[in-house]
């Protein structure tokens, strides 16, 4: 056995309370290497010799792991356990809290042996929102989703041309009461969650370098209008998420323009991190320049970072993020670069929603594995770029195989809580990468077949602004083209919808961790619940025989390259 691949963590997505009476472990072992796990468990307080067994069961395997789980029942709150792990080659373990020792009595029945959950404590709990689970979100670039009200156009507005290729300066004139005029069709669409791109006071068509969080950006309307577009969306339904840029703002905002004309005299000398003065524009240090004047958003000149180490910056970001809860009942954040804020400013931003509105749903903007910020005391989920990369990188762009798909997979899921798993923010393209159809080399049989996949995953899927009309465009800003109006009802936005309403029917057994991934007769099989989909990624048809809800591409029984059939 190999004794160097066995792996437990405690208090961790090794190891979580899923309700006041039930603990969820897991256990990780090297591929083919293990015959059986069985946990011994017990009340912290009894005889150890009391210790009641369970067998593991092996929920799936990853590229070199194969990962075992089991859910314990303990009516007084507390647990003791450890583990006995049996190999294929006949060998017999106790992976415990103090080490692996040889199985026998003596050091089965060691109490420092036994991993200990002291008491379970529901307010410790990472908790994920029914209605997290239960929506499909529709990600909306304000400037670029429906003009509807000509007189707040900015000057040099251009018409609106679907097949334009935005320059980085251009604008558009979408707005608010574009959103508004169009939540009908968000609805007919199957949508019940709006996302929005930043609306605040901004220089910029994107909105990503804030002058005022407490104002909305005149280009796009008011608060009254805003206020009624909220509540139109909760009339119908929707919930409501707005993006937060809380690493840094604007160099148009009073705050760092006082900097700059007071240097170390202005008050908000430290609400930012500055290397020396005065605090001049630079160029990019990459190519060749020192250390900059100031810390920044990448090296984006326009974004100078904030210190949210700094109490004041604390309690000026915190009232912003309470107002807009507070004041227009919104449902959820998602935060701008967010891995770059330090825990103890999130860890209170937490708090502070959470006393305001404990079904609130927080999405950190983070596209690497993200453990730390997803233990229940941050945020529900993130933008889980790991995870449908991967999809992208089998379905769109054959860098990896059918196999080798479902192996890493598997083993993302298995870094977090399975609570955790349901609340992350699920996308193909977004506003800061290609669009789908364009990764898909605009083959509409391959985008549809990776978008029923992710819509079948577990999670919160969310759509980009133009998906159901087989939009194209390549990176930002090309990914940012005005909305293409003409083509809803035809025959793609037809099985975009029916994908989404597959997903909604099915959104209480879709959205958790409890997947099973296969390959069989070339296809690559899910199996979530009472719910089966096959997808066929291969160039060539594949036959199957199956009773289907929602289909591409299936057809007296054999299934062509990228079709898929989602059977209930």
């Amino acid at each position: 056995m190999q004794e160097a691949s066995l792996r437990h963590r405690p208090e961790s997505e090794d190891c979580f309370v899923i309700d006041k009476t039930h603990l969820r472990l897991r256990f990780h072992t090297a591929k083919d290497d293990v015959k059986k796990v069985i946990v011994h468990y017990l009340d912290s307080y009894y005889d150890l010799k009391t210790a009641q067994t369970k067998e593991m069961e092996k929920i799936g395997s990853g590229q070199v792991a194969d990962y075992y789980m089991t859910t314990l029942e303990l009516p007084l709150h507390r647990c003791q356990y450890t583990f006995e792990v049996v190999g294929q080659d006949g060998s017999h373990l106790i992976y415990g809290d103090r080490g692996i020792r040889k199985y026998n009595d003596s050091n089965l029945y060691d109490y420092g042996q036994f991993f200990k959950v002291p008491y379970f404590h529901e307010i410790d709990m990472a908790k994920t929102p029914a209605w997290v689970k239960e929506t499909v979100w529709y990600q909306i670039f304000p400037e670029r989703f429906n003009n509807g009200d000509k007189s707040n156009d900015p000057v040099g507005t251009k018409p609106w041309n679907p097949s334009d290729h935005p320059g980085r300066e251009d604008y558009y004139g979408g707005d608010l009461q574009g959103v508004l005029d169009k939540l009908d069709y968000l609805q007919k669409l199957g949508i019940n969650g709006l996302y929005f791109c930043p609306i605040f006071k901004a220089s910029s068509n994107h909105k990503y370098d804030t002058i005022d969080y407490l104002e909305i950006d005149p280009d796009f309307g008011d608060k009254t209008l805003f206020k009624k577009l909220v509540d139109e969306a909760h009339k119908r339904g929707m919930h409501v998420m707005l993006d937060a840029v809380f690493n840094h703002l604007g160099d148009q905002s009073r705050q760092w323009q006082d900097v700059v004309q007071n240097g170390r005299n202005s008050k908000y000398f430290n609400w930012f991190h500055i290397n020396r003065l005065p605090v001049m524009p630079f160029t990019d240090p990459t190519k060749g320049e020192q250390l900059p004047p100031y810390d920044t958003f990448a090296f984006e000149k326009h974004m100078p970072k904030l210190n949210t180490a700094n109490e004041d910056v604390q309690k000026y970001l915190l009232n912003i993020a309470t107002y807009w809860v507070k004041e227009f009942h919104i449902d959820a954040w998602r935060l701008d670069v967010a891995n770059e804020v330090d825990h103890h400013f999130w860890k209170k931003f937490h708090v502070e929603l959470m006393n305001i509105n404990p079904e609130f749903y927080i999405v950190g903007e983070v596209w690497h594995s993200s453990q730390p910020w997803l233990n229940g005391d941050e945020f529900t989920g993130v933008m889980n770029y790991p995870y449908t990369q991967q999809i992208e990188d089998h379905f769109l762009t054959d860098k990896i195989s059918a196999q080798m798909l479902i192996q890493v997979l598997f083993d993302q899921l298995m870094l977090y809580r399975d609570c955790v798993n349901s609340g992350m923010l699920n996308m193909l393209d977004s506003h800061d990468t290609a669009r789908l159809l364009t990764l898909a080399d605009k083959n509409y049989d391959k985008a549809l077949n990776a978008l029923a996949f992710e819509l079948v995953q577990p999670g919160s899927p969310s759509i980009y602004y133009g998906t159901e009309m087989a939009m194209t465009g390549g990176n930002d800003p090309d990914c940012r083209k005005p909305m293409d109006w003409t083509k809803e009802g035809d025959s793609y936005w037809q099985k975009v919808h029916d994908l989404i309403k597959f997903r909604r029917k099915h959104s209480t057994v879709l959205s958790q961790s409890d997947i099973k991934f296969a390959i069989k007769d070339e296809l690559i099989v899910i199996k979530h619940g009472e719910i089966t989909a096959y997808f066929n990624t291969s160039n060539h048809e594949v036959e199957i025989t199956k009773k289907c809800s929602v289909s591409n591409g299936y057809r007296n029984g054999v299934l062509s390259p990228n079709g898929y059939i989602l059977c209930e």
